[in-house]
């Protein structure tokens, strides 16, 4: 998996994860389905490894700018870009044709994450995987805290949503138990849950910067690991649906 190049403090956790399923399934070529996937920063390593990636964005800008990409990296042939809401899968993507779906950063933003999950767990195939990204709320309400906001992190805390109320960008924030929750409702089997920048966002630019590959190495080892996991700004679930 050399192809795959992108390894960042706020990246190289998830790769980590996709690398170990692309590497049991060595030699395949898989269908990958991306929802929310924007530019490609997912979809077009996975195309330059060989893979077919459909992108469904709502927004035709980052589409547009995926084309774009995947031109210039030689893989428009195998990137397919798809406009339309993450809850209207069954329009744009066969039941039971991927192997491998991607889901990040959008269950926080979407309406309503039941039915989302529903459709991309409809999407799989049987043994397919579910590389989930969601928003955590530990992180949040710290994060509030430390910058004086004590108003807003007490009402994060207390809502069973884990927002701050109309102007939050967020429609909601999970920990690990209720993002788990979750995708076990939709029937897909966790395997795995990692913290995703459990530092990166904390540190001083110039430390981060400076000391890129040991940050991405900290990263790795406190990923897995409570409470640093719990205290991650975001939490990365990896589930399968059941063969």
């Amino acid at each position: 998996m050399e192809q795959i190049r992108t390894l960042t403090p706020r990246t190289a956790v998830i790769w980590s994860v996709l690398r170990a399923e692309l590497d049991r399934r060595a030699g395949e070529r898989l269908s990958v389905l991306d929802v929310g996937g924007g530019t490609g920063g997912f979809a077009v390593p996975l195309a330059e490894a060989g893979h077919r990636v459909t992108v469904v964005d709502a927004s035709p800008d980052a589409l547009a700018a995926l084309t774009r990409r995947a031109a210039e990296a030689g893989v428009a042939d195998r990137v397919r870009a798809a406009q339309g809401d993450a809850d209207a899968l069954t329009g744009l993507v066969e039941p039971a044709t991927v192997d491998l779906v991607l889901c990040h950063s959008v269950l926080e933003v979407v309406d309503d994450p039941e039915p989302v999950m529903s459709a991309l767990v409809t999407a799989l195939c049987p043994g397919g995987a579910a590389s989930v990204l969601v928003a955590g709320r530990a992180a949040a309400v710290f994060g509030r805290a430390m910058n004086g906001q004590l108003d807003a992190a007490a009402a994060l805390a207390a809502d069973p949503h884990g927002t701050t109320g109309g102007r939050d960008t967020l429609r909601r924030r999970y920990d690990a138990a209720d993002a788990s929750t979750l995708l076990a409702a939709a029937g897909l089997v966790v395997e795995e849950t990692h913290g995703v920048r459990v530092l990166a966002d904390l540190l001083p630019a110039a430390v981060a910067d400076g000391q890129q590959a040991a940050l991405v190495e900290l990263e790795r080892a406190l990923a897995a690991r409570s409470p640093y996991r719990d205290l991650a700004a975001q939490l990365h679930l990896f589930a399968r649906r059941p063969a």
